[in-house]
């Protein structure tokens, strides 16, 4: 079972959570005895600020979410914030756990508009909560502790503009450069995929272009227009590559998915493919229609679907 963004996020977290509560808790404990005196709250922030890992930010919060302290950083005190009340910020509206430690999502905060996140810790006195222990982290700082996920490969359905959807049935497909000479665009970009390196490319039908991805330069896409596309030298520009033995998608698979999306494409013309990606190494075809809507699947689902799933459900 492949892991998802959203598990991966958990799983981030959670490691996080581990790194910072023990200390978050002890210096939790040695605010208890200052907590009324501005000054001493800033005193022992001070001290306890290297042992917070990753932190940017200190400061005290009452219950109410009014700052008690000043704000420690690491270039000292920053006593602005003194008195600011925090209590619409995101983080002091999620619920703290019962065990008194609080990992909060994501936010953007308002000091520098960059992603972030806030420890709070509860403060213990003898008679219950007294407030909190706030510790700001702008997410730069912060480990990456998960692995990064896989895109899974089940299918997936995406609507796009309600406005294109809407006036679906008042338009019809427009033969394009690319249509008048399909199979041999088709063939094209068969070879490059094949036996020319190239291992994700986007087909824009509608346009007649295509862009481009190669082995040898993976960070640069190239745009193949109309012209190259119907010129069959354009092949030369690219050297003999070895099929990549770790792609997902068989070499043997991709003029039968070229010939799936050229079915795709001419089978209607109300409802049809605009724009087609397809991925060597993730395994993908995705698959823009002319309703805006956007289809993900691994290219052994795509190639096992027939007309009637296309046309059968909403698009």
């Amino acid at each position: 079972m492949h892991t998802t963004w959203k598990d991966s996020i958990f799983r981030q977290r959670e490691q996080l959570a581990r790194i910072l509560h023990q200390p978050m808790a002890s210096l939790a404990e040695r605010c208890v005895a200052v907590w009324n005196d501005r000054e001493g709250l800033n005193r022992v922030l001070a001290e306890g600020f290297p042992e917070i890992p990753h932190r940017a930010f200190l400061y005290c919060l009452g219950i109410d979410g009014v700052q008690i302290s000043d704000t420690l950083g690491a270039e000292g005190v920053e006593s602005e914030h003194f008195g600011r009340d925090r209590s619409d910020r995101p983080y002091m509206r999620e619920p703290v756990p019962p065990w008194g430690f609080l990992l909060s999502d994501a936010y953007i905060s308002l000091r520098k508009r960059r992603p972030s996140l806030t420890a709070l810790q509860m403060v213990w006195g003898d008679q219950g909560s007294l407030g909190y222990l706030g510790a700001d982290f702008d997410l730069r700082d912060l480990p990456v502790t998960a692995e990064l996920y896989r895109e899974p490969d089940a299918w997936r359905q995406v609507k796009g503009d309600p406005a294109i959807r809407g006036t679906l049935f008042l338009q019809c497909r427009v033969e394009s450069p690319m249509d008048r000479n399909l199979d041999r665009a088709l063939s094209i970009l068969g070879e490059l995929l094949t036996e020319r390196g190239i291992f994700q490319c986007q087909i824009h039908f509608s346009s007649s272009q295509a862009t481009i991805w190669t082995l040898d330069d993976p960070y640069r896409y190239r745009i193949l227009d109309q012209e190259a596309l119907q010129d069959p030298d354009i092949c030369l520009l690219y050297p003999p590559c070895r099929y990549p033995v770790d792609a997902l998608i068989p070499s043997t698979d991709i003029v039968q998915i070229l010939d799936r999306l050229k079915g795709l494409r001419l089978v209607d013309e109300n409802i049809y493919l605009r724009q087609a990606s397809l991925n060597l190494f993730n395994g993908m075809v995705g698959l823009t229609f002319s309703c805006d809507g956007s289809h993900y699947m691994s290219h052994g689902q795509f190639l096992g679907a027939d007309t009637a799933f296309w046309f059968g459900v909403v698009l």
